[in-house]
Formats: structure tokens, sequence, C-alpha cells
């Protein structure tokens, strides 16, 4: 978990924000990208010279160039940077904590800011000592059966002894599932739900016998 934001109005109001679709942040979890767009190199730019923040949200319609933004998104903190030879930015953003997406602010920026509101998701800056509880054979053997019928492989001794957090948030945020199913596993209010859900959709994926080849990301 990044350190230095214990509550939610540690966090700024106004964030700048990364539409990207299918592609999810979650409290605690590391998202690499690669940035190549001059827009967000700008962004990119500001960030690295302030607070190292950038919010990640999904689109919900709209026009195409300028899309509706999701209700709920994760704001990250670059923890890794490097420039590429060609002028890209290769980044890790570790999340922090979900935000409300409000107003989007009247900016002269290239890239889009919202003003954010954290106080329903200060949970995500609290480090707990208990580790959550999750149904664990349920959700290994729905895994396993996804992963099966993908030809996919994965460490199993260390899935079955990971900490529930970091094994149910690396898998919502690295299989690769609609935007929809992206947006639902983020919106889950605590892990053991997040788990819930997320086994849920790798029974329901199984079930349905897709024949479309799928890879972990």
């Amino acid at each position: 978990m990044v350190t230095g934001y214990r509550k939610a109005v540690d966090l700024p109001q106004a964030i700048p924000v990364f539409p990207l679709d299918g592609a999810t942040l979650l409290p605690g979890g590391s998202l690499p990208l690669n940035i190549f767009e001059p827009r967000y190199l700008n962004m990119i730019d500001d960030a690295m010279a302030g607070d190292r923040l950038i919010g990640m949200i999904q689109t919900r319609g709209g026009d195409a160039d300028r899309p509706g933004l999701a209700a709920i998104g994760c704001v990250g903190k670059i923890t890794a940077f490097a420039e590429t030879p060609d002028g890209r930015y290769m980044i890790t953003l570790t999340g922090v904590s979900r935000f409300e997406a409000g107003d989007e602010l009247p900016v002269r920026t290239p890239y889009r800011q919202v003003r954010a509101r954290f106080s329903a998701f200060e949970a995500d800056l609290q480090q707990h000592e208990k580790p959550p509880e999750i149904d664990r054979p349920r959700f290994l053997k729905a895994l396993a059966r996804y992963l099966d019928q993908r030809g996919l492989g994965i460490d199993w001794d260390t899935a079955s002894q990971a900490p529930a957090d970091a094994l149910v948030n690396s898998l919502a945020m690295g299989l690769p599932f609609d935007p929809a199913e992206k947006q639902a596993l983020l919106e889950a209010v605590t892990i053991a739900d997040r788990a819930e859900a997320l086994a849920a959709l790798l029974e329901i994926d199984s079930a349905g016998g897709d024949d479309e080849p799928h890879s972990l990301q």
C-alpha cells in the first residue's frame, strides 16, 4: 500500500484522469502503462512535477472524442517512471484509493480533470491487521476451471498462500473481463465482496464455454 495518505482529506480534491476502458486499478495494486499520446505525456509531466497522482477511470458512452466518465475510478501514484528513446513514458501506477467522480473541471490542460470525492472509500487507505476472509476453496476451484479451459497455468502454491486481498485484486486487475465486469469488480465494497463477484464471473465464464482464447495480461 502506498504510504502517506491516511484519511480522505489527505488526498487532493481535483485530479487528472486517464479514461481507459478495460484497465482496472485497485487500491494496493500495480498497473504498468505505456504512455504515448501527447495529451497524456503532458499529464504525466504535470503529475511528476506535483503529487504524482492520476485517476484511472473507465468511460460510459457519449461522444467518441469525449466520452462520459464512469461514476467510480481509482487514483494511483506514479511509483516507477522511465522514458524510452522514442519519447514514450513507461510508468507504474500503484493504487491509493477509489473515488467518486464529481463534476468535470473547466481546465485548459489537454487532459481531463475531475473533482474527486474519496470519503466513501476511506477504508481503502487503512492498513488492516486481520486479513479479509474469503471462500478460498470455491475461489480457487473456479479459477482452476477458468484457467484450465484456456490452457493457462498459475503457481498454485503461491495462490493458495497469498493474502486474500493481493490474490483477489491481482486477478481482478489482470484477467481479461469486459469493461462492465471490470467496473463491477472495482465497485465491490469489500475484498470479500470482490472475491464473491470474481468467483461468480469465473464460474459463469467457464460454464458458458467461451470459444474465444484469452490470456492473462
